[in-house]
């Protein structure tokens, strides 16, 4: 197999107008990350010297996301080959004759193909009788308007027939087009120069070059891959059906991993959730993007993390929700109906039930109870609250933050903490008990008499309404 350069380029220029945002498309997320960056992340696998994103004008969101690759600007949307040529540009070593150089070009709304059909692609290329163009097809259930891949006898790709075009023995044929393609770097940039737009929709279409590849006697291949693979995205429906397809992978690899999954179909996971051994995940959890879970951990039912790292041995939840910063220590529990941001549990620290703990470290061991809550925010700025190793806080408190307790220190339930408490001390702040004998029994009295009044009075002005009435008749 030879060593050759390889560059790829990204077609991400399209509208999307069938989406009916104003995100660009390939922005929209899978598993939590725009769908460009999943055809990114695919071809990085291959190594190539160059990537080149080709973007539609103002559409500097695409560009940060293609960071640090190359963007070039298609200004006017002429089709395929047109939105190539753009890249040329930026293509120097790649196109020239006498290059040792490939070129691929994909597309930044096919986020589902696996590098391993890459790999396959590049394989084939440079074997020793590798083809000097190739391309991606597939065989889906209906071919329906797909474009059809013709091939001779010998299994050369002829050309590619657009369903408009097609007779009707060409539309028995099976093998339909994916789009992408693979070939020597300076005979694909010389084909695509010879494209022109003499058709009806006066667009340059890139699949042209197969025809005229296999007119100058070139080696031309289809490389297969399934119809989930080269899934395309042009709406929230079809996004939503990949979204299905990447979900059950990442399913399947973190099973693999060692994690247990009670129910697959109800767990939801992110491209780049980082797992350990032994972990149990109970039905309807979602883990959202820049997760980590280290062994031993089980996250129950209904729990909702994203953007935090759980230490070994952990329990989160029922009802749990992890926001981001949030870092759980080995052993530490954090249970229903607690809600964490930018917080850090040491090892062994119980948050069991109903609290906030925000903007805050807890120490190792320490005790959260019932309706705690960190009172962060004063309207303008955020403010920290440590609570010490061991320390014990009451049910129903309110930690005024900027506010330390210390190691060991008691906090009474129902307290509401402005100032620091020191190492082992109790605080409680409670305001005073009035116990008036009798008072609650002449509370209600009065509160009665107060009723029987207007209901007196809705009465008297019902009957005065109704001898009205009576008069006029």
């Amino acid at each position: 197999m030879s060593k050759r350069k390889l560059a790829v380029i990204v077609l991400a220029a399209g509208q999307g107008t069938r989406m009916k945002s104003k995100m660009p498309k390939v922005l929209h997320a899978l598993a939590g990350k725009p769908m460009l960056s999943h055809v990114l992340g695919g071809v990085e696998k291959l190594s190539p010297e160059r990537v080149v994103v080709v973007v539609g004008p103002d559409a500097k969101s695409v560009e940060q996301v293609a960071v640090p690759h190359k963007t070039v600007v298609q200004n006017d949307r002429l089709g395929t080959g047109h939105a190539v040529k753009q890249a040329f540009e930026a293509l120097e070593g790649f196109c020239s004759e006498g290059d040792q150089a490939d070129i691929m070009v994909i597309f930044g709304d096919t986020p589902l193909i696996r590098s391993e059909t890459y790999e396959q692609m590049v394989a084939l290329r440079r074997s020793d009788t590798g083809p000097t163009l190739l391309g991606l097809a597939f065989k889906p259930a209906e071919a329906g308007r797909y474009g059809r891949v013709k091939q001779d006898e010998q299994g050369r790709v002829i050309g590619i027939i657009e369903h408009a075009d097609a007779s009707d023995e060409e539309k028995e044929i099976d093998l339909c087009n994916a789009g992408i393609l693979l070939g020597d770097g300076p005979t694909v940039c010389r084909l695509i120069n010879q494209l022109d737009n003499n058709n009806a929709q006066g667009e340059y279409y890139l699949p042209v070059i197969f025809d005229f590849a296999y007119a100058e006697g070139l080696e031309t291949r289809a490389v297969e891959a399934s119809e989930e693979e080269v899934m395309g995205i042009n709406s929230r429906l079809e996004l939503a059906a990949a979204e299905l397809v990447l979900q059950k992978r990442l399913r399947e690899e973190a099973m693999a991993q060692g994690v247990t999954l009670i129910d697959p179909s109800t767990t939801w996971l992110s491209i780049d959730t980082k797992f350990g051994r032994d972990i149990i995940i109970e039905p309807s959890v979602f883990i959202g993007p820049n997760v980590v879970i280290a062994d031993d951990t089980t996250i129950k039912a209904f729990s909702h993390i994203e953007g935090a790292t759980i230490g070994e041995a952990a329990i989160i939840g029922p009802y749990a929700r992890l926001r981001p910063g949030t870092v759980i220590g080995r052993g530490s529990k954090v249970g229903n109906f607690v809600e964490t941001k930018n917080a850090v549990l040491d090892d062994g620290a119980k948050v069991n039930h109903l609290s906030y703990i925000g903007d805050a470290e807890v120490g190792a061991k320490a005790n959260i109870g019932a309706g705690t809550i960190t009172c962060n925010y004063d309207g303008f700025n955020k403010w920290k609250t440590t609570i010490g190793e061991g320390a014990f806080i009451g049910s129903n408190t309110a930690l005024v933050a900027p506010v330390d307790i210390g190691a060991g220190a008691i906090v009474g339930a129902g307290s509401t903490v402005t100032k620091s408490v020191a190492d082992d001390a109790l605080a409680v702040v409670r305001g005073r008990l009035l116990d008036k004998a009798g008072a609650g029994a002449s509370f209600r009295a009065g509160r009665k008499k107060i009723k029987e009044k207007k209901l007196a009075d809705q009465n008297s002005g019902h009957n005065s309404n109704k001898n009205n009435e009576d008069n006029k008749g």
